[in-house]
């Protein structure tokens, strides 16, 4: 796993302002306010490739458990340390488990949803936009779930309050970011609320973080899922 450039493994910088770069992979010139020290820069398009085998992961689990079904995502070659892949993972995660617990949705149609909804969140809204995207992921979820549309009622209330649930928790925290944490906080965050509103009642197992070595920010004991030595 690269610790945090997909092109040479230094570590991330963000900047305030925008500014043209050439993504290291594809060439397309694109503006981006985040590249690493030794100015490699890789659009959201080129780290979120390869992402295919989600939907052939999570159509052949019956686990009802979204932390072991994103810990297997995590581990798959398309997944980096941080990245906008952590915005359809933990959305695609919840929409698994809770399938598989016996919530009531067409599986596969709600993965392509989920996939298609989340590719529009770019990296670093986290710290630019305030919203992170593992966060808004879970209120994707809860949208899909609930066939939430602008006009909605329950749904539009619903979908929000997921948000505003994870958005909450990962805040407390504080950062720098980390995509795994923040991850984890929101499936969490999403396991008692759909039990709450939905009485489905997915699984949860512990959570021990393996990924501390890769993140150069790695905030440690702060961090709930640390595991120490």
């Amino acid at each position: 796993m690269q610790k945090e450039c997909l092109i040479c493994g230094k570590q991330i910088k963000y900047i305030q302002e925008e500014r043209e770069m050439e993504c290291s992979l594809c060439h397309k010139k694109l503006m981006t306010k985040t590249f690493c020290v030794k100015g490699h820069y890789v659009c959201d398009d080129c780290h979120t490739n390869n992402l295919d085998n989600i939907t052939n992961i999570c159509m052949n689990t019956d686990s009802s458990n979204p932390i072991d079904i994103l810990n297997k995502l995590m581990d798959e070659e398309f997944c980096h340390v941080h990245g906008p892949e952590h915005h359809i993972l933990v959305g695609a995660s919840l929409l698994t488990a809770y399938k598989n617990a016996g919530g009531d949705i067409n599986l596969e149609k709600s993965l392509i949803e989920l996939i298609n909804r989340a590719k529009s969140v770019p990296g670093g809204t986290c710290g630019f936009w305030g919203a992170c995207g593992a966060g808004i992921s879970t209120g994707m979820f809860v949208s899909i779930i609930s066939n939430s549309t602008p006009l909605t009622k329950k749904g539009f209330k619903l979908s929000n309050k997921m948000t505003s649930k994870s958005l909450n928790t990962i805040a407390d925290i504080g950062g720098p970011r980390c995509c795994k944490r923040d991850s984890y906080l929101s499936i969490l965050s999403a396991i008692s609320f759909i039990d709450k509103q939905y009485d489905v009642v997915m699984q949860r197992s512990q959570i021990t973080c393996k990924y501390s070595k890769y993140n150069n920010e790695c905030i440690k004991d702060r961090c709930p899922f640390y595991q120490k030595g």
